[in-house]
């Protein structure tokens, strides 16, 4: 029998983390000719979710829990929990209920027929609109700017075969971005699309300063075009002040009595090319950050505890007659 492995990333999920186990049960109940295996990596939660989860891990030997020793993000964190599992195929699920479990067969189908990676693609939400809004419009970005392929709308939701997990293994990137990676890897995809659900219980861990790193580590990781918009943008500036100095001087020989330059052009002119030094500055840094997370090669979590990591899954049993 092929195992499948789940693996939900949590932090501070204590109102969900139970539904989540029970939901993927509940799933591969009715999937007998699979095995698998839960396996909930958690970011050093401070709430009961930790607890939670020793209870449920003692009553089912297929619950696999990773403790991290601190809160190493949620970049980070994930990709160590991919490469910890031992599935022939591995279903990333998150912990706030909003990717839908019941998508797993129609995974698992698209797998069977040869999809080394099956993906959800959320067309829509029931999320905010503006929220939503912003999004596509990341997603739309990003995908302009990206050197390979993204796919639009793809939050990491999916299924990914045991050969793509291994390469993930050999990329070795301190502080990847997994969505860019699976598009860059280049096995043919599936697309499953669906509706995502609206949180319904907690409330969201991210906040500006996460969305912000996962946008820019998309952009830096995948794309050199705002570095060369920068050095673009420095010949056509300096064009245009070259332009706008020979009109003055021309307009200043024909008016010389009366023509005074004044002091508002040189202000603003001065405040608009320290802005635009400040910006291309900062997407330099962004880039350099990168580098020096790459070349720092720290691991991706250090781990504090782990739970019913001996030995294998056990088998799963036939169901028995009458019941």
């Amino acid at each position: 029998m092929k195992l499948i492995s789940v693996m939900t990333a949590c932090y501070n999920e204590e109102e969900n983390v139970a539904e989540v186990y029970r939901q993927v049960k509940a799933v591969f109940a009715a999937l007998p000719q699979y095995r698998h295996e839960h396996l909930f990596i958690d970011n050093a939660s401070t709430d009961r979710t930790v607890e939670i989860l020793r209870g449920i891990a003692a009553a089912d030997p297929n619950v696999r829990v990773i403790v991290n020793a601190r809160n190493f993000g949620h970049i980070r964190s994930p990709c160590h929990g991919f490469l910890q599992t031992r599935g022939d195929a591995v279903i990333s699920i998150v912990a706030d209920l909003q990717d839908p479990v019941e998508l797993i067969p129609r995974f698992l189908e698209k797998w069977e027929t040869g999809c080394r990676v099956v993906v959800g693609v959320k067309n829509a939400s029931e999320e905010s609109v503006l929220f939503f809004a912003v999004r596509r419009l990341y997603y739309w970005l990003i995908g302009r700017l990206s050197d390979v392929p993204l796919v639009k709308n793809f939050t990491g939701f999916g299924l990914y075969d045991r050969s793509v997990i291994e390469i993930l293994r050999q990329v070795d990137d301190p502080y990847p971005y997994f969505r860019g990676l699976i598009c860059d890897i280049g096995f043919e995809r599936a697309e499953v699309p669906y509706v995502q659900p609206a949180r319904r219980r907690g409330f969201t861990k991210n906040n500006f300063y996460t969305l912000y790193d996962m946008a820019m580590l998309g952009i830096t990781n995948h794309s050199k075009v705002p570095l060369r918009l920068a050095t673009f943008a420095g010949f056509c500036l300096s064009g245009v002040s070259l332009l706008v100095a020979l009109a003055y001087l021309v307009y200043k020989l024909l008016y010389w009595d009366s023509f005074q330059l004044g002091l508002a052009p040189l202000v603003i002119g001065m405040f608009f090319f320290s802005s635009v030094q400040l910006i291309f500055l900062g997407i330099v840094g962004e880039y350099v950050g990168a580098i020096h997370t790459q070349v720092l090669k720290r691991p991706l979590v250090v781990e504090k505890e782990r739970i019913n990591f001996g030995g294998d899954p056990p088998e799963k049993t036939a169901p028995t007659a009458g019941k």
